[in-house]
């Protein structure tokens, strides 16, 4: 059965589609694609259409990586959809919980920091602002989270 994983930051132009493109770059590399479809989405709509930041793609491609996708905005019909929703940071997660106020998908939604294993971070920081540093951190936090939640899977 496909295991659908979806990642969400606020705008899905710089942590979210980082984690969606690690995550897919680790299940290909495992010869996993068939058992994963990952998606990343952003709580705001600012940016719908657009592509990962150009900042991101570029710290994604000095490691050999091509980011692609293009941002959409979070749906409450998301919470059905997916299997995993991991948001980027507290703001997110709770932006998302406030979609389903019956609680019917709250077991769904985690910190993807929650699967890091060698980082502490307990939130991905937004490098929006930041200079080149903050875009490379975010790509090696990810790389530590997305690898943790891989590991979690049942490997039947």
């Amino acid at each position: 059965m496909t295991k659908k994983l979806l990642f969400v930051c606020l705008g899905n132009i710089c942590r979210s589609p980082a984690a969606e493109n690690i995550m897919n770059h680790l299940v290909e590399k495992q010869g996993l694609g068939d058992r994963y479809i990952c998606d990343s989405a952003g709580t705001g709509g600012w940016h719908v259409g657009a592509l990962p930041d150009r900042r991101m793609r570029a710290a994604a491609k000095e490691r050999g990586l091509d980011f692609v996708g293009s941002a959409r905005q979070f749906q409450a019909m998301d919470l059905r959809e997916f299997d995993l929703i991991l948001a980027m940071d507290k703001d997110n997660y709770r932006n998302i919980i406030a979609l389903d106020p019956q609680g019917k998908f709250t077991d769904k939604v985690k910190m993807i920091c929650d699967y890091c294993e060698t980082y502490t971070d307990k939130e991905v920081p937004d490098p929006y602002y930041g200079g080149a540093d903050g875009f490379n951190y975010v790509i090696d936090l990810l790389f530590d989270a997305c690898g943790g939640l891989l590991k979690s899977f049942p490997k039947n």
